[in-house]
């Protein structure tokens, strides 16, 4: 009886233990909730208290609710938001807990990014170099007085000269992809075959990229490579990459913490060991080679000056101009894993963001053939002037090419938005005309310009929807606003790497429209909406078209 009583007892204590824990949980949770509330409820507070205006925040998500539960693409919330204050200079935003200022006017552009630049000098994106030094070394990652060296070594790399005597590597890989083309018109029997043209750019950029910056020669149109699958993987931005980069940005001492990584261990294994291998190789052997692993290793000797360009555009009209950041003289040391660093995050960029362009571009061509004829008589006269063959200089010279890529990169600006963190103090004026007093952006806080925005505003590209390569003729160029084309960036951060790009995406163009006709099939997106799984530009449905043998 006893026995009993006492166990009695002591199932009755563990169930009232068991509950004070419960309630101790709950206490907790409620504490815990209620604080992320009023701290909610204070930092979205911040921009109301200054009269600048903003969309009603969800608490702990901010703007980015519909972006986070894959309901809207990333730009196409960055668009809803710049389109629903008109009339306003800058407006705010919030990504998740972070307040964010968001600039619509574009003399206010210019002075963020180039006049005053020294209060914006750095990217948001923030991953701890001693943990991950692959995307911390990077020159995208890179902060102040380091970026600005960095910035000064590898600026010789990208001019003119040097680009030019890439292009023979650009058009081997132009070559493998016309025989891939080929090759399924044939196996599907008929005079065309339907393709998915944004796997054709993404292994074109990959084999260009392989080349130009890797010293390697693989043919991804007609072989599964490693390169190009672990490239694939290194450079997707899926829903939780691109979560992973939001956090990176906003909690970036949590991510230093647990020593979180941008590029999974075996991606930079794999990176790390093709080019110390190459490097290795070549200083044994005496190799040189007209690419950037050549390149790289001047720029450690410090062999590598800055040359003057003749022209400002020299490869289009989108070319941006080195700044005298990058044209200053740097003694710097640097390491190999900061040179593997720059070569890494030079191939991520030309994987996808070259790639998406490219495959946009070929998209339009398809649904505009008005725009493809003329442009592929601008190919044939440029064949038969210099009798079948293309460089540098040549390619420059078209300038019907130029003015579709230019269009190109208005509509579908790789990227989207540029972003900047305030490094000192800084007086952005009133929000509006009727607002009463000026707001001061705090040192750690950040700016966002909605580029593909301004590019889509009929106050600066009349028709902004419609594919118009005739607004950047030279008959029209002048009329383009100031600061509101920038799809390489603009001021002294802007995108080191613009002629590579343009270069490399003129080459693929004129390859591809010389050799075939592209028209859209059964399964073109028309219209397009893009996938919301993906930080990328990717069409819902897959980027297909018609290719058939041009006559």
């Amino acid at each position: 009886m006893k026995t009993s009583f006492i166990k009695h007892i002591i199932g009755q204590n563990k169930l009232v233990i068991a509950v004070e824990i419960k309630m101790i949980f709950l206490i907790w949770i409620l504490a815990i909730s209620i604080a992320a509330l009023l701290y909610c409820r204070q930092t979205y507070a911040r921009f109301a208290k200054y009269g600048v205006k903003h969309l009603p925040p969800v608490p702990l998500f901010g703007d980015m609710a519909k972006v986070f539960f894959r309901m809207e693409h990333f730009l196409d919330n960055a668009e809803r938001i710049y389109n629903s204050f008109p009339g306003e200079r800058f407006v705010g935003h919030m990504e998740f807990i972070r307040p964010i200022v968001f600039i619509r006017d574009v003399d206010l552009v210019k002075r963020v990014t180039v006049k005053d630049f020294e209060h914006f000098l750095d990217h948001a994106f923030v991953v701890d170099k001693s943990v991950d030094p692959m995307f911390g070394r990077n020159l995208l990652s890179l902060k102040g007085q380091e970026w600005k060296d960095m910035r000064s070594t590898l600026s010789p790399a990208f001019t003119s000269s040097k680009i030019k005597l890439m292009v023979p590597l650009m058009e081997e890989a132009g070559e493998n992809m016309n025989k891939r083309l080929k090759r399924e018109i044939l196996e599907s029997g008929k005079n065309y075959a339907d393709v998915d043209i944004k796997d054709v750019c993404n292994r074109y950029a990959n084999d260009v990229i392989a080349s130009c910056a890797f010293g390697l020669r693989v043919d991804s149109q007609n072989n599964e490579t490693e390169f190009y699958k672990m490239g694939k993987v290194a450079s997707q931005f899926t829903f939780v990459r691109t979560l992973k980069f939001l956090a990176f940005q906003c909690i970036p001492g949590i991510m230093k913490f647990f020593k979180l990584t941008f590029f999974t261990r075996a991606s930079q294994n794999f990176f790390r060991q093709i080019l110390t291998q190459t490097m290795r190789d070549r200083e044994t052997h005496n190799i040189i080679r007209p690419d950037m692993v050549h390149l790289l290793m001047e720029a450690k000797k410090g062999n590598l000056k800055h040359e003057e360009d003749n022209t400002v555009n020299d490869a289009g009209f989108a070319t941006v101009e080195e700044s005298n950041v990058g044209k200053a003289v740097t003694k710097t040391v640097w390491t190999e894993d900061d040179l593997i660093a720059q070569a890494v995050i030079f191939f991520v960029a030309g994987f996808e963001g070259v790639a998406q362009a490219m495959a946009f571009l070929v998209y339009e061509l398809a649904l505009n053939p008005e725009v493809q004829d003329k442009l592929a008589r601008e190919v044939k006269e440029n064949d038969e002037k210099n009798c079948g063959k293309f460089n540098y200089t040549s390619i420059k010279e078209m300038t019907y090419l130029d003015m579709v890529v230019t269009e190109l990169l208005r509509m579908w600006t790789p990227g989207g938005t540029l972003e900047r963190i305030c490094t000192k103090d800084y007086n952005l004026g009133r929000p509006s005309d009727s607002a009463t007093e000026d707001y001061i952006i705090r040192k750690g806080e950040g700016v966002k310009i909605p580029v593909s925005a301004i590019h889509h505003d009929p106050q600066y590209f009349s028709e902004p929807h419609k594919f118009d390569p005739e607004r950047f003729s030279p008959e029209n160029r002048h009329k383009i606003h100031p600061f509101s084309y920038n799809p390489f960036g603009c001021g002294p951060r802007n995108c080191i790497a613009s002629r590579f790009a343009l270069c490399e995406i003129k080459v693929l163009i004129y390859q591809l429209i010389r050799q075939v006709e592209v028209s859209p099939c059964k399964k073109t997106a028309v219209p397009i909406k893009l996938d919301t799984c993906s930080f990328n530009l990717i069409i819902k449905g897959g980027h297909w078209i018609k290719v058939k043998a041009r006559e």
